[in-house]
């Protein structure tokens, strides 16, 4: 989906024009403008840059990972585009996308991976190619006092270490489980460290979210989520991962197939990958949608 240019601000001289009736009709002398105020700048610039399609009431479906950050946004494109509404429901991308193959009405959905976006392409369930808004990298939690003393992603494979992951077909199990293969390659890891990790994983919840609050609650001494979200955890501490064995985690989004306010859905897509959104989401740890 290519960015929505933003309409030209029309200045009107209204000030000239006001003194030329004005000489016209035989008045006075017009008076003298002065510089424009901070707010009259502000709001300028934010005409300027707001998406051009009219605003109404939009539902976006978007990636347990994304909650935080669909708050700001939220706000951000509300007052971006006036009389504009965002309803957000989070939850794992691949819920969701089931939820609206079962005819949720999602204007937007905003998903943790390119597989579920995909599907509902494939499966005429969304309009147009899916567009990607952001990518994570992934990182190793423990809570915030580490009581099974784990300093490198090769001790989760330690006998007696309660490992937390995710479901199936939640989209941080797919990651994790490629991290996991790339750290059995590294030297200095053992050769059965894919099944040790595995035995290990005492719970896997219906969401990253939900993983991540286990291991805030000790219920877990480690579970494997995205940067972003450990950055927004106080009550927990982190093992990096190796550059060479971490995963980019891909984030898609598409339009419903059956919006009845796709145009908009269009708009708000564009304004998410264009300078605003990206600034929302970096501010949150997300990495830029082209890296």
């Amino acid at each position: 989906v290519a960015p929505v240019k933003s309409r030209p601000a029309v200045v009107i001289p209204v000030l000239a024009l006001a003194a030329a009736l004005a000489a016209c009709s035989g008045g006075g002398s017009s008076p003298t403008a002065g510089p424009p105020s901070p707010l009259a700048s502000a709001t300028s610039s934010a005409a300027t840059s707001a998406p051009t399609a009219a605003g109404g009431e939009l539902t976006v479906y978007g990636a347990a990972s994304l909650k935080g950050v669909l708050d700001e946004i939220r706000s951000a494109y509300e007052a971006a585009v006036p009389g504009t509404t965002l309803t957000i429901s989070t939850d794992s991308s691949a819920a969701l996308a089931t939820q609206i193959e079962q005819g949720a009405p999602a204007d937007v959905f905003l998903s943790a991976d390119q597989a579920n976006p995909e599907k509902l392409v494939d499966a005429g369930l969304a309009e147009g190619n899916p567009v990607t808004f952001a990518r994570n990298a992934l990182v190793v939690v423990v809570p915030a006092d580490n009581p099974a003393a784990i300093t490198t992603p090769a001790d989760l494979a330690r006998p007696g270490v309660r490992i937390v992951a995710a479901g199936d077909t939640v989209p941080i199990t797919k990651y994790a489980t490629q991290v996991v293969a790339n750290l059995a390659a590294e030297p200095g890891y053992p050769a059965d460290f894919i099944a040790a990790y595995t035995a290990n994983v005492v719970s896997r919840e219906h969401n990253v979210k939900a993983l991540l609050a286990k291991v805030e609650l000790g219920e877990g001494d480690a579970g494997i989520v995205y940067v972003t979200d450990a950055r927004s955890s106080s009550r927990v501490a982190t093992v990096e991962i190796p550059d060479a064995a971490n995963v980019p985690a891909t984030y898609d989004g598409v339009v419903g197939g059956v919006s009845p306010n796709a145009a908009a859905g269009r708009a708000f897509l564009d304004w998410l990958i264009g300078p605003d959104g990206q600034a929302i989401l970096a501010g949150f740890g997300f990495l830029p949608a082209g890296s």
